[in-house]
């Protein structure tokens, strides 16, 4: 049983190897970062020199893990085949990318049917993943997760069976895994808030692929409420999952040496993040694991959850159908 890697998704401003001083800023142990800037289809050239400096800075902030988070854009299950193989590129250039700073892990959106159906969109992604993994054999180290998504639209991988479905495809499962949103698993149907709805998402979760499988944790709140297919995040204990599934997942020791990232709404100043990652650290049972820096939150009362229409919220990115 070691410490808990605990982080946030953070800025690149100023190159990919400055968001470990934001992480460190906030004694976090672990980052959640983009690549390249995920709102354009084609990155600047990797930096050599950023490269470097990344893997000088890790040790000296003791980030001793990173998970990279690909492009909005990517939609592999798109049925256009322009913006499919637009996508193609981009997933194989977000593996290489991860892959020359050292990041074992690219968590990705499966993508939207637009209306093909999902059996044919899962087709698509399956199809799309062994091509970039072709394409791309010096990455082999380097996994794609895919995000268990909240089910809005014709988004998929909204259930367990869904990302199942995408995975059987996939001829090389050594290269491919999964990331649970708590936000997302919640407003999909998932009941988090009990230990017998949590506990029934895990089984479900075993039968279908394996616990193994699941190889990052996002940490997230929901403004939504149970099975709204809503994805929008806030801060933890503040919507509509409340405390308890936070202390469920976090004191797993299945989950021992699993990455947990925030992606809460933040200012520049990451006194948010802090926050919540002390609101975190608070449901710990073995303070033994609490990171070093972190603790409990101070002079603050611990928040309960609020009815659905006094959920502070915020506008997070909205996926892309294409």
């Amino acid at each position: 049983m070691g410490q808990l890697k605990l982080g946030a998704h953070m800025s690149i401003a100023g190159g990919v190897s400055c968001a470990l001083e934001r992480a460190a800023s906030v004694h976090s142990n672990t980052v959640q970062v983009f690549t390249k800037n995920n709102r354009q289809w084609q990155g600047p050239p990797i930096s050599q020199s950023d490269v470097e400096r990344w893997r000088e800075q890790m040790p000296l902030h003791q980030i001793g893990d990173a998970v990279s988070h690909a492009s909005y854009l990517i939609n592999l299950a798109s049925p256009n085949d322009s913006l499919w193989q637009r996508s193609l590129a981009a997933h194989q250039d977000e593996i290489q990318r991860a892959h020359a700073y050292g990041i074992p892990y690219v968590v990705m959106h499966p993508g939207s049917h637009v209306g093909s159906g999902a059996e044919v969109g899962i087709a698509r992604i399956a199809a799309a993943l062994n091509r970039s993994h072709a394409a791309t054999p010096e990455c082999a180290a380097t996994m794609t997760l895919l995000e268990l998504m909240a089910g809005q639209g014709a988004t998929i991988g909204a259930t367990i069976s869904e990302l199942r479905r995408i995975i059987d495809q996939v001829d090389d499962r050594s290269r491919i895994g999964i990331c649970v949103d708590t936000c997302h698993a919640f407003a999909a149907g998932y009941d988090l808030r009990t230990s017998s709805g949590y506990e029934a998402m895990l089984e479900e979760l075993d039968r279908e692929l394996g616990l193994a499988v699941l190889k990052c944790w996002h940490l997230n709140d929901s403004k939504g409420a149970l099975g709204s297919h809503l994805d929008r995040h806030v801060h933890i204990g503040e919507g509509a999952i409340g405390l308890e599934a936070f202390r469920l997942v976090i004191n797993d020791l299945r989950w021992d040496g699993i990455p947990m990232l925030l992606e809460t709404p933040k200012e520049d100043d990451l006194k948010e993040d802090l926050m919540n990652l002390q609101r975190l650290c608070a449901l710990v049972e073995n303070s033994a694991r609490i990171p070093v820096g972190l603790s409990a939150p101070q002079n603050e009362e611990m928040p309960h959850t609020m009815p659905e229409d006094h959920i502070p919220g915020v506008q997070m990115p909205e996926e892309i159908d294409q």
